[in-house]
């Protein structure tokens, strides 16, 4: 692993399931993540993803690509334009800095209306002993 190494994208469907199973899983409550008509009377099209999804998806997406010995140490991210139901979000990163067995990878992950995610994952990938 070296900077400038790209990470193979990750295409995830976001589906409805996917949304709510997010926010029930991390205790987020709120509406807008899971009753349609009530994110609708606050101005959204529909029910839309939670940051703590988005932040296990990146988890989940930088630790799939460097396999199982990678240890996430930082995660930092911010989101953008939202997830509904029906779109797609792709994935991609790229590795900015190594240093020894810890890598900074800066993260994207964009949907049909722009950048949902941007942010940096440093990781640690420990070498057998």
């Amino acid at each position: 692993m070296k900077p400038g190494d790209a990470l193979p994208p990750l295409v995830l469907p976001i589906t409805r399931t996917l949304i709510v199973a997010g926010a029930i899983a991390s205790r987020d409550y709120q509406d807008v993540h899971h009753d349609a008509e009530l994110a609708r009377e606050k101005g959204s099209p529909d029910i839309f993803m939670n940051i703590l999804t988005t932040n296990g998806l990146v988890g989940r997406y930088v630790t799939d690509c460097l396999g199982p010995r990678a240890v996430l140490r930082k995660v930092a991210i911010r989101l953008g334009a939202p997830n509904h139901p029906g779109d797609t979000m792709t994935l991609t990163g790229t590795v900015t800095a190594v240093d020894g067995d810890t890598a900074e990878v800066r993260i994207v992950g964009a949907n049909r209306l722009g950048n949902h995610v941007t942010g940096t994952v440093t990781v640690t990938v420990e070498v057998p002993r």
